[in-house]
């Protein structure tokens, strides 16, 4: 833009929109479950994804959240724990559940990408040897 352009009408300040309105700033907050259901991905992908209605104890707002890792516990009435963090394949759905907070135990048997899950490295055992 030109001087004369920007003397006549400033630049604009774009201020970034919130991609996680229901968290309020927060980075974790206290929710309960009120029903497990699966959905199936956009059109390049397919599987069974598993989803969680649940409802913020604080605001009362009622969402989606996706429940990661293979295999869960949750159940109708569960405590949970959601962050932000999107599902690019699943619609609408802007939230994940926290494993391993609460009612959402880890998924077992878990070797690769632990700190996603909070899982501990997993103990080696060292065979004794008898001389």
């Amino acid at each position: 833009m030109s001087v004369k352009q920007l003397a006549k009408k400033p630049r604009l300040v774009r201020f970034r929109k919130n991609t996680r309105p229901a968290l309020k700033c927060c980075p974790q907050k206290k929710t309960y479950c009120l029903k497990v259901t699966i959905r199936a991905p956009k059109k390049p992908n397919s599987a069974r994804r598993k989803v969680a209605r649940v409802e913020i104890t604080s605001t009362r707002k009622k969402i989606y959240c996706y429940i990661p890792g293979i295999g869960h516990s949750i159940r109708k009435h569960s405590t949970l724990f959601i962050r932000g963090g999107r599902r690019q394949d699943l619609p609408g759905i802007k939230y994940t559940i926290i494993r391993g907070k609460a009612d959402a135990d880890f998924p077992l048997e878990r070797k690769t990408a632990r700190s996603k899950y909070g899982i501990q490295k997993p103990k080696r055992r060292i065979a004794k040897v008898l001389l």
